[in-house]
């Protein structure tokens, strides 16, 4: 499990992307690489990393559902996942 400090940082640099978005949008079409520049790092899209909803984890995300394989390992084999049902043939 990610420590809350990481799982508080992602947040931030989502509201951060959100709050920049139309900005660097002006700006990259009026081509002013200088003012572009000038924006908080996290503001770029770029620095953001999927991270599981319940766990923080960072590798292994399943972007359908927003959650690691592990988790969703452990909540299909639960029931607690609507619509997935372990396969056999």
């Amino acid at each position: 499990m990610a420590k809350e400090s990481v799982k508080a940082r992602e947040l931030k640099r989502i509201a951060m992307v959100a709050k920049y978005a139309e900005k660097r949008k002006e700006l990259k079409a009026a081509g002013d690489y200088e003012a572009l520049d000038k924006l908080p790092k996290n503001a770029s899209p770029v620095r953001l990393h999927n991270r599981c909803k319940l766990t923080g984890r960072p590798r292994g995300y399943m972007r359908k559902f927003g959650i690691s394989r592990v988790t969703f390992r452990d909540l299909a084999s639960a029931g607690k996942i609507p619509g997935v049902t372990k396969s056999s043939w």
